[in-house]
């Protein structure tokens, strides 16, 4: 198939995530959440969506790539390609990241990292684009409806009170602090070192789709001690997309209760799915989720690449 890559247009979003959802049912993404993503990313991330058209105008494939806010190394990008099953081996993923790669590498980017559906046809394609395998991150799914499995919160340690992120509206900058303290040595490739109040807001707190009830921080004596970030969606599900302990208060159980509560809440404001990945080398965090009655839904592999390799 011939294949046109442009550029996102505003008009896009419902296609994007609509893609998204049938070749990738376990991530969690808005239209308007997409939207945002694209027009507001920070500046330093040289963020790019594009898609391939086929000859009816129709969205075939799409993939983000820009470079990390997070971190200390302005070289450090990634890509996140998909292309819906039935146009995969048409050349369309093969048009789309080379346009990606070649937008990194004039924004200065020399490694970028990418991840792939687990089965050969996406490893073969990484391997013959000069991608080489890292990490895995497991992909995990919770029923919760009333008959779903959902333990009850456990006690909570004595001075610790669990409270919405809501409450810190008016001193995000506290919140950015202990974000980056709590994140801390979290397994990965890309360590996030480096955001900026400003970045931080944009990319979480500014997003449509983060859910400030939902998202929960644990709070020890007056200062937070751990941070649980979620994103919801307009169709009842749940996407918990980053949970972490001050490294001081590590081992008290913070997690596991901070993670309960707002699914409790969640499954009381009628949300009827959850969904959260780990780091395949984080066990601590998967068997807090597997306490939670998350079972497995999808494995994805990372794959990185040098820039400075491309032909």
């Amino acid at each position: 198939m011939t294949a046109l890559v442009r550029d996102y247009r505003a008009g896009d979003a419902e296609a994007v995530v609509a893609l998204l959802y049938a070749n990738a049912p376990y991530r969690v993404m808005t239209p308007r959440g997409l939207h945002t993503q694209v027009v507001d990313s920070p500046a330093r991330q040289h963020y790019r969506l594009l898609v391939a058209e086929d000859g009816h105008g129709r969205i075939a494939g799409y993939v983000r790539a820009a470079l990390f806010a997070d971190t200390s190394d302005p070289g450090l990008s990634f890509t996140s390609l998909v292309v819906d099953e039935g146009d995969r081996g048409n050349g369309v993923g093969s048009a789309l990241l080379a346009a990606a790669e070649e937008h990194l590498a004039a924004v200065g980017a020399h490694t970028v990292y990418a991840w792939a559906f687990d089965d050969p046809a996406a490893h073969g394609f990484a391997a013959r684009h000069g991608y080489h395998r890292g990490r895995s991150a497991n992909y995990l799914r919770l029923d919760l409806a009333e008959s779903g499995p959902l333990p009850e919160p456990p006690a909570l340690p004595s001075g610790v009170r669990l409270r919405p992120a809501a409450e810190w509206a008016d001193d995000l900058p506290a919140l950015h602090e202990a974000d980056q303290e709590c994140f801390v040595g979290e397994p990965g490739d890309v360590t996030p070192d480096a955001i900026t109040f400003q970045d931080w807001r944009t990319t979480i707190w500014d997003r449509p789709d983060f859910d400030q009830q939902l998202s929960t921080v644990a709070v020890v004596d007056g200062a937070v001690a751990g941070l649980l970030l979620v994103e919801t969606d307009d169709r009842g599900r749940y996407w918990s997309s980053g949970t972490a302990v001050h490294p001081a208060h590590r081992g008290r159980g913070l997690a596991r209760a901070a993670k309960a509560h707002s699914l409790h809440l969640a499954r009381a404001r009628g949300l009827h799915e959850a969904y959260t990945s780990n780091d395949g080398g984080n066990a601590p965090m998967l068997a807090v989720n597997r306490w939670l009655g998350y079972q497995p839904s999808a494995t994805e592999w990372r794959y990185i690449r040098e820039l400075t390799d491309r032909a």
